[in-house]
């Protein structure tokens, strides 16, 4: 059964030194690996982030010998901030193209609104006003009374408020 989010995050913030559930230290000496290993995984299951550990492509992608954490953080750290543009362009279409099919507005302005905070993300930001208008072009036609509505409003509604009337009307 899975964990709900609230919980899971609640339980990851409550770590404020990993220290306490693991007491032991990474020793060639002591021959601890496998003690330490298991403990580690273990509290990673336990607060669900193991998907913050176990990305071997992007392992594999950063990994290099000879190097030290810092190394690897930085190789990775220039993965997902290097070719913001090139990245855009995919996210861009997506959020232009999105319509809302059988979604309902709940489902469909999240989605708008998880891309545009993606291109952000990217250095790509979309205005509150475009972002509206991407709502008005996904709807399909059993919303046009909403979308005249939203298009005559004057001022021109916020995401937000665009949002509640499309969900309302």
């Amino acid at each position: 059964m899975a964990t709900p989010p609230a919980l899971t995050i609640d339980r990851a913030f409550g770590v404020t030194n990993i220290k306490y559930h693991i007491p032991l230290i990474l020793d060639l000496d002591d021959h601890n690996y496998d003690a330490c290993h298991e403990l580690f995984l273990t509290h990673c299951l336990t607060f669900d982030v193991s998907g913050h550990v176990d990305a071997p492509q992007l392992f594999r992608s950063s990994f290099k010998t000879g190097g030290s954490a810092r190394d690897i953080w930085v190789r990775i750290e220039n993965q997902f901030c290097n070719n913001k543009k090139a990245r855009a362009i995919p996210l861009d279409n997506d959020l232009r193209t999105l319509q809302i099919g059988d979604q309902s507005i709940q489902v469909y302005c999240q989605k708008l609104k998880s891309l545009s905070d993606l291109l952000a993300n990217v250095d790509a930001p979309v205005s509150d006003r475009t972002l509206v208008m991407y709502i008005l072009n996904g709807l399909n036609g059993k919303f046009d009374y909403i979308i005249n509505v939203i298009k005559h409003k004057d001022p021109f509604p916020s995401f937000e408020s665009a949002k509640i009337h499309a969900r309302d009307g």
